[in-house]
């Protein structure tokens, strides 16, 4: 019987909250602002069984949540409703993992807010992180190129529990064939033609105090 490819994550179960370690911002515990930063370390990320020809492994979050007009977001006299149109956020690109690793341990590749970003795209041992969607999406004043994982951050007006979707990708090359900076679209374009197999555990995250109290 042939195995399965499996994803999980120990920092949080599937479906559960992500706990704010793990996450960009939190809310302020002393209600003078609405978010102050948060741990942003990367969570645990493991799998089993990648198929036979795994020459290496993509792991790439997504929120698929974040508000298509995002010039509401934030802003005391407004609200997000839930149903409004969404698009995609990438948080975390990972690539040139090795099949034989077993996982990413906690905190490896991130831990606290970066201004401006984390430097890359080289990373520990031998892989390489895309620049996540932050990168020319904050303020002026905080704009950089911003490498590896960083966490949730939804808007706090935002009446939609957001999902952020881990996926782990088993591919039949052992280096992305992308050279320089790259982004997620690039590297889903880059992928296509070469998944063997892909698996993703997700979790949810909020900055509503409204849905943090549900």
């Amino acid at each position: 019987m042939e195995s399965i490819f499996r994803v999980w994550s120990d920092s949080f179960d599937e479906g559960a909250m992500i706990p704010e370690g793990y996450a960009y911002a939190k809310l302020d515990p002393m209600g003078r602002e609405h978010t102050v930063p948060a741990g942003n370390r990367n969570p645990q990320i493991a799998w089993s069984n990648p198929p036979a020809g795994t020459q290496s492994l993509v792991v790439i979050c997504q929120d698929h949540d974040v508000p298509q007009d995002f010039s509401m977001a934030n802003r005391e006299d407004a609200v997000i409703a839930e149903d409004a149109p969404r698009r995609d956020f990438f948080h975390w690109i990972l690539v040139d993992i090795v099949p034989e690793e077993p996982c990413i341990d906690v905190g490896t590749l991130s831990k606290g807010v970066t201004p401006k970003g984390k430097k890359g795209p080289a990373c520990a041992n031998g892989m390489r992180q895309g620049l996540n969607d932050y990168t020319n999406f904050e303020k002026p004043e905080e704009t950089g190129k911003h490498y590896g994982y960083d966490g949730p951050c939804p808007p706090w007006n935002d009446e939609r529990m957001h999902r952020y979707v881990f996926t782990v990708h088993a591919v039949d090359f052992p280096l992305l064939p992308l050279s320089g900076s790259f982004t997620g679209p690039e590297v889903l374009e880059a992928m296509q033609g070469h998944i063997l197999a892909s698996a993703s555990v997700s979790g949810l995250y909020t900055l509503n105090p409204k849905l943090v109290r549900k």
